[in-house]
């Protein structure tokens, strides 16, 4: 008891001063505190022609053209079978194909590998990532990001809050609804084991932005459990008072099948599994199997592969080859 009062005392003591929202970041201000500093936003993006174009959009007219606060825009094309890759193109981003990026390595698959790939194309001093299927997107998703990072230097990372309505099959938006893995899987395990983290409201959200400098010095989670395992070695890194959060507003996506997140539950206990392992602070006989049976409606069983693969630090790659 005594260890948990702690850890929430700790959290009260972060959130205030680490925790703000969109409003708080004007622009303008932020152009004047960025100076020098190079901003590449990335989009890892498979079939999502539907919504890709118009972010990108967005963000060119907005943060490229209107006020010149984006240096880059990368879409990583994450083998994509539908036009994602060309509507990402005419409307002003460049486009890598997740295994043209460091062909040299054999190729993995995943949201993870896209962010990871993403990171090594792309050249900003400070990366922001941004899922490429938000259905409410504007500009205020990266000035808020960018806000702490340009203004205090001792903040490394940045995680964006925000509402997740869940949208029915009748089209009504339901507050609270969305972040179910969030709330059944990611915050049990945080609390549990990293309570220092607590305090993030949507730790597996897609909008985050750091330091180069320091994105490169962890290693990426291939799957589903990339954002929770940045999130614990960033801590383990950096130290929670190097990370912040700001509130976005609301954010609105497609919704994953009840089996989908089965998966994605799946990946995020094995990358948590992962990390407990590296820290010492579990020892086990064997490692955890990384096979979920599930069930159908129509009571078929389906055995799936949640194993999680990990990329390197991509500071150790550029090391090997310097040295090389």
């Amino acid at each position: 008891m005594e260890r948990d009062l702690r850890a929430l005392a700790r959290v009260r003591e972060w959130y205030g001063p680490h925790t703000s929202t969109v409003a708080e970041w004007p622009v303008d201000a932020l152009l004047l505190a960025k100076g020098r500093t190079t901003v590449s936003v990335v989009l890892p993006a498979r079939d999502e022609e539907r919504t890709v174009g118009d972010i990108v959009t967005v963000i060119r007219r907005d943060l490229v053209e209107r006020t010149p606060l984006v240096n880059e825009i990368v879409v990583v094309d994450s083998n994509s079978t539908d036009r994602t890759a060309a509507r990402a193109a005419a409307a002003g981003a460049r486009v890598v194909a997740q295994d043209a990026v460091l062909s040299q390595l054999p190729p993995l698959t995943g949201k993870g590998e896209a962010l990871w790939k993403g990171l090594a194309a792309s050249s900003g001093d400070i990366v922001v990532f941004v899922d490429a299927d938000l259905r409410n997107f504007g500009a205020h998703f990266v000035t808020g990001l960018l806000g702490p990072l340009l203004v205090d230097t001792d903040i490394k990372f940045v995680k964006g809050a925000y509402e997740r309505p869940f949208t029915g099959e009748d089209g009504v938006a339901r507050r609270g609804g969305g972040g179910r893995v969030t709330e059944l899987v990611a915050r049990p395990l945080l609390n549990m084991f990293w309570p220092e983290l607590a305090g993030f409201a949507q730790p597996l959200g897609g909008e985050y932005a750091g330091r180069r400098e320091i994105l490169e010095q962890v290693p990426f989670v291939t799957e589903y459990g990339v954002e929770f395992g940045l999130l614990v070695d960033l801590l383990e890194l950096a130290g929670l008072d190097a990370m912040a959060q700001v509130d976005l507003g609301s954010r609105a996506h497609a919704h994953q099948s009840m089996t989908a997140l089965g998966r994605m539950a799946g990946q995020i206990l094995l990358t948590a599994w992962s990390r407990l392992e590296r820290q010492g602070r579990v020892l086990a006989a064997e490692p955890p199997a990384h096979t979920l049976l599930q069930f159908g409606l129509d009571g078929q069983a389906d055995l799936v592969d949640v194993a999680v693969a990990e990329r390197p630090p991509l500071a150790s790659l550029v090391h090997e080859e310097d040295v090389a």
